[in-house]
């Protein structure tokens, strides 16, 4: 039986790659402007796309700035825009469990969930960056597991908060004078090692009961995570074998918890080039290239591992000094373990790492990608994919007109969408709600 995709739209200004902006013929000040991320939402739509993701971190990086588009905007209130311009592709959303409270983060997810008719995925992120504690007046950046064991409670939190509400809470009833029934309204009244949080929420249960959470670590602790709370995972896997044997892992930390294996769909970051031909496609990635600046380049990288850049000389090997103090990522990881590996100075490691650490490029035409999509999915090693576009819109666009075409003669890719909600496009179950065997057994609510 042929299994379909799961596809999910990375959207950024100008596209993945860091010169996107600069080969399009587009007129590039509307990287400032939401306008961008509609059309691309709108495309992805017509793609039949299951959903469209935007990233976050809640920091400047300042040196970005002068070589692509650092402008980030609010992903729960841009989504909220992207789902009045949409009507049915799922909406994912980066939300920090460092660097947000619990109550405060639920409350706008539900929100976005009842906006949008249950469309909401929250990706719930540690945030890795340093910098974003300055922002936040911390006096310091939690140590990775710590961030991780935060965010195990912070998800506790935001469950039993969207949980409050029974689904017959609200009952009209004018003849009574009652609008809604308090004993149908539970309070969270949450005490645990690094939360207190006692009311209930002022939004009743969301369409989907919970938003659809999505996780993007994948070190040991975010594997567990994942296991514990994910629907979604993203993730950098660079082959089949390595997509199989984190699935592995996966469904071990997955049953570890007391749920199923195969209960989290794994999407894999693509980064993609399309071209007509194989000679078209190579020139364009070489475009992208010959634009991007190694000065960009290594301090990028240095930005990722956690690396002080002032420490770092872009002419000499990584020392590993330096080295262990990078963060314990596992895009920060991949990084220095390549750089102490090479042995290069760390200026022409740039160039050898060009995308997401560890991740999957693709470069050829739009039958090659088809090829490669069924193949993954055929084979075990995902269920779909993260796709990165490298220009946006051209990539973007490029990928509905002449890939999707080809999966959905194969039967890789929906010709419809067959439901409402992202739950429903993911294939995942409905979370019931804790207080519905109660409602059955209330003949007062029958």
């Amino acid at each position: 039986m042929t299994r379909t995709a799961h596809l999910n739209a990375f959207l950024s200004t100008g596209g993945y790659h860091e010169s996107g902006w600069l080969v399009q013929d587009y007129d590039a000040s509307v990287d400032g402007d939401i306008s961008h991320y509609r059309q691309a939402a709108r495309t992805a739509e017509r793609g039949l796309f299951d959903s469209v993701f935007l990233a976050d971190v809640p920091s400047l990086t300042k040196f970005r700035a002068k070589f692509f588009p650092q402008i980030r905007w609010d992903p729960v209130t841009l989504l909220a825009v992207l789902g009045a311009d949409t009507s049915t592709i799922g909406l994912f959303g980066t939300g920090s469990t460092t660097y947000s409270e619990p109550y405060e983060l639920a409350r706008r997810f539900s929100t976005l969930d009842h906006a949008t008719g249950g469309r909401a995925g929250w990706n719930v992120v540690t945030t890795a960056h340093a910098a974003a504690a300055e922002n936040f007046g911390r006096a310091g950046h939690p140590e990775h597991d710590d961030r991780y064991a935060r965010a195990v409670e912070f998800v506790e939190v935001a469950r039993a908060l969207w949980d409050g509400w029974e689904e017959d809470a609200i009952v009209a009833d004018r003849s009574r004078g009652i609008w809604a029934e308090p004993d149908r309204i539970h309070p969270a009244e949450f005490h645990g090692e690094y939360y207190d949080v006692a009311g209930a929420l002022p939004v009743p249960r969301s369409p989907q009961g919970h938003p659809v959470l999505a996780q993007a670590g994948s070190s040991p602790a975010g594997v567990d995570l994942a296991g514990r709370i994910a629907d979604v995972v993203f993730t950098p896997q660079p082959t089949i074998a390595a997509g199989k044997e984190f699935r592995a892992k996966i469904d071990a930390a997955s049953i570890r918890h007391g749920r199923a294996a195969g209960s989290v769909r794994i999407l894999p970051g693509l980064a993609f080039v399309l071209g007509s031909t194989e000679d078209e496609a190579r020139r364009r990635r070489r475009e992208l290239e010959d634009r991007a600046d190694p000065e960009l380049r290594w301090r990028n990288l240095a930005y990722h591992a956690g690396l002080d850049q002032k420490q770092i000389d872009p002419l000499s090997p990584l020392s590993p000094e330096l080295a262990a103090t990078a963060e314990g990522s596992t895009f920060a990881q991949f990084i220095v373990t390549e750089a102490l590996a090479s042995g290069r100075p760390f200026g022409e490691l740039g160039a050898v790492i060009t995308g997401l650490p560890g991740g999957l490029e693709f470069t050829g035409t739009p039958e090659q990608l088809a090829n490669l999509i069924e193949e993954w999915v055929a084979e075990g090693g995902s269920d779909g994919f993260t796709l990165q576009p490298t220009t946006v819109p051209e990539s973007l666009e490029l990928f509905v007109d002449h890939v999707v075409p080809i999966l959905q003669k194969r039967g890789v890719h929906r010709t419809e969408y067959q439901g409402s909600t992202l739950r429903e496009h993911l294939g995942l179950a409905e979370v019931p709600s804790p207080h519905r065997q109660s409602v059955a057994l209330d003949s007062d609510r029958r």
